[in-house]
């Protein structure tokens, strides 16, 4: 599995932050970067540490190598691989350190955006760009929710370790006892590990003045499947941001009802329902599966494993140099996508749904 991390800057920049969980995802890895790519954005890109010295050498080579890439010096890769687990806070410890990278590299970005390669873009970077160019700055796209239901016993109040923290070599999480009892000074949140935060959200994560994001760090480290609490929790429960929160990732993801541990696998039968949520990405995909196929050719306009296109493109072969960074052209996508923002939108302006 790959992450991803964007940040959209103020000018329509963004960074993308991919981490391969296990062998073999390079190419997916690869796809989904040129789907997302735009000159006008930064993308720290991780491989794992569980993933083949040659697949991180090989990605390595390709960023170095590729002509756009290398030109507009707008794609980072961190070398040194840190290690991923899923269960354990290790994706936390992961998705804060791209954080921190990211508010090293610029300063002036106003969102982060966390992707896996199993997802892929339901519409362009122009797309993306415009609609988000519209928008309050301070909102925060996390799905979110304070009733724990079976989460409240199975994740909650287990203690775990997770040897990712201090070993080289992945392994399973193992339990601890005895189990401990919700806590008192904080309320617990879940949701969705896909989210769209602000800038000063981010900061404040890092920064943690007030050292709540600290503590709860330290909390969710004894805690099953982390990424699915931490940044939820963190945000309602401080008033200055459990306001800006808006209850959705932007995704589309199909799950079993109740749902298990895994979401569906999408497929060409979902086409549909994925353009009509108007959601920016979809999840999960196989690899190469036919419907990415579609949505490159329906959705994207991306041919032959090229960028996809927009307004920067220029040359022959399309998108083979950079033209105008700063030209956008949306398409359809944008207006699918500015639909589910402004519903969203008022419904947060309205304090609805926001942190219960």
């Amino acid at each position: 599995m790959i992450r991803v991390w964007n940040g959209y800057f103020k000018h329509g920049e963004e960074m993308d932050f991919p981490t391969c969980r296990s062998k073999g995802d390079l190419e997916k890895l690869w796809r989904t970067l040129k789907a997302l790519y735009h000159p006008r954005n930064q993308y720290v890109v991780h491989l794992d540490l569980e993933s083949p010295a040659e697949e991180r050498l090989e990605l390595a080579s390709r960023v170095e190598k590729n002509p756009v890439f290398s030109k507009v010096g707008n794609v980072y890769m961190i070398t040194k691989a840190n290690m991923v687990t899923y269960k354990g806070p290790t994706m936390v410890s992961n998705t804060l350190h791209a954080c921190a990278v990211l508010l090293k590299r610029s300063k002036d970005w106003d969102w982060f955006i966390n992707l896996s390669a199993s997802d892929y873009p339901l519409v362009t970077q122009d797309d993306l760009i415009h609609t988000f160019s519209t928008l309050n700055r301070n909102l925060n796209f996390i799905e979110h929710s304070s009733h724990l239901g079976w989460k409240e016993d199975k994740r909650a109040m287990p203690l775990i370790i997770d040897p990712g923290l201090y070993s080289s070599k992945k392994t399973d999480i193992y339990w601890a006892s005895p189990r401990r009892t919700l806590p008192t000074s904080f309320k617990l949140f879940t949701g969705s590990a896909w989210m769209v935060l602000t800038h000063s959200f981010v900061e404040y994560l890092i920064w943690g003045w007030d050292n709540l994001p600290r503590t709860l760090l330290m909390y969710y480290a004894n805690f099953v499947s982390s990424p699915e609490g931490y940044f939820h929790t963190v945000i309602c429960n401080v008033p200055e941001y459990a306001q800006t929160a808006v209850n959705h990732d932007l995704h589309y993801i199909s799950w079993d009802n109740p749902p298990k541990q895994h979401p569906h696998v999408l497929s060409l039968n979902d086409t549909e329902k994925m353009i009509a949520s108007g959601a920016a990405f979809a999840r999960k995909f196989r690899q190469n599966d036919p419907v990415l196929d579609k949505i490159d050719r329906d959705l994207l306009g991306r041919k032959n494993g090229s960028f996809t296109p927009g307004g920067w493109c220029a040359n022959r072969p399309k998108c083979s140099k950079i033209g105008d960074p700063s030209k956008i052209k949306p398409g359809p996508g944008a207006q699918r996508l500015r639909r589910l923002i402004g519903r969203l939108a008022l419904m947060a302006k309205l304090g609805q749904n926001q942190c219960k």
